[in-house]
């Protein structure tokens, strides 16, 4: 259903010029990540006679940012298994022209060499599992916004004893992560000649535009929905929501195409562009006969980009609105024999002092 949806809508956004431009050219661009649907409530009888929480499955998304959509989803009913054991699925997919991204969980020999031997590429954070061989010594060669840039050719060998040589690219971070690393490693095969390793240490950043759909998924989408408690019940719940995205994206990409990328990236909120929808999508049903619907199921990909509806929309009614930055907690101060206090009696408290001169 993922896979159709999004065959079925790409054409319709390249016919738009909607897609955003290529973070490589000459490689599209597909980002993996794994998606652990939220614990569920114990109503079916399975799980009611257990306070853990229940996991009814995990899936791998391939999302492509250029486009914005999710190209295809690989689900797993056990909420418990290594999204590692999803791997040969994924490597099915794989065609030449492929630049995989994904983090260190998918940095495994098999993955890596799969992915080369479908003639397509990774850059993939480096486990430290991995084995590997240096060919050249790691040296210096330039500096990004976050950090130096270091690289070296390394190799990995397959069951056969044949090495492949990949070049092994270190950001050395100005300031650690929250996790408090100082470091990141990538290894790649992509081709020095088509990006240089400050280049990739930047695309690398790009991978976090997928944790952002997750994000929408769930706030925007209802995508994880904690009653339905049997596996395939939740994955198809989730899978319908990315199925929801895609659409989402279509129209993000063709009011990109009349208002411009910045404007609509910027600006425009999924949450109200899907409110939108949700709110007057049964009255239209109600209110417009199904044979006038039935038009938009004959009609090109051509024919759906060329309607001029995009530029009537009134971006104002969809605006974001950012929050401010953050503010530093204040200290919070208990006694001991004050369990509880009245929220009434502090808001006239608070009244009562900001009014003194």
């Amino acid at each position: 259903m993922v896979r159709y949806s999004a065959a079925q809508l790409a054409p319709v956004i390249d016919h738009f010029g909607g897609s955003l431009a290529p973070l490589l050219p000459d490689y599209r661009v597909k980002i993996l990540d794994g998606n652990c649907i939220e614990a569920s409530e114990h109503r079916i009888e399975a799980l009611r006679y257990t306070n853990a929480g229940a996991l009814p499955g995990k899936s791998l998304v391939v999302y492509d940012p250029a486009l914005k959509l999710a190209l295809e989803v690989f689900a797993c009913e056990d909420g418990h298994a290594q999204e590692r054991s999803l791997l040969d699925s994924v490597l099915a997919s794989v065609e030449p022209g492929d630049l995989w991204l994904g983090d260190r969980n998918f940095c495994v020999r098999k993955m890596l060499l799969g992915i080369a031997e479908r003639r397509g590429c990774f850059l993939m954070r480096a486990h430290k599992k991995l084995a590997w061989q240096a060919i050249s010594p790691l040296a210096e060669v330039g500096q990004i916004d976050t950090g130096v840039v270091y690289e070296q050719v390394i190799s990995i060998e397959d069951d056969r004893g044949h090495g492949l040589p990949l070049r092994r690219v270190v950001l050395v971070l100005d300031r650690p992560t929250r996790d408090g690393e100082t470091e990141i490693v990538l290894l790649t095969n992509v081709p020095s000649e088509a990006a240089s390793a400050c280049a990739l240490a930047t695309l690398y950043r790009s991978r976090w535009l997928i944790e952002g759909a997750f994000q929408e998924l769930a706030e925007h989408l209802s995508s994880e929905i904690n009653t339905l408690g049997y596996p395939r019940a939740a994955l198809f719940g989730f899978c319908v929501a990315l199925v929801a995205s895609n659409v989402l994206s279509v129209v993000k990409a063709a009011l990109r195409s009349v208002h411009g990328v910045e404007k609509i990236e910027e600006e425009v909120s999924g949450y109200y562009i899907a409110d939108e929808i949700a709110g007057v999508y049964r009255g239209m049903l109600i209110a417009i006969a199904l044979e006038h619907w039935r038009v938009f199921s004959v009609l090109t990909d051509d024919a759906m980009a060329s309607l001029e509806l995009a530029g009537r929309v009134r971006l104002s009614a969809f605006k974001k609105h950012r929050r401010g930055p953050k503010k530093k907690p204040p200290r919070r101060s208990s006694k001991k024999n004050e369990p509880h206090v009245s929220t009434a009696r502090l808001i006239a408290h608070r009244r009562v002092r900001n009014k003194t001169p």
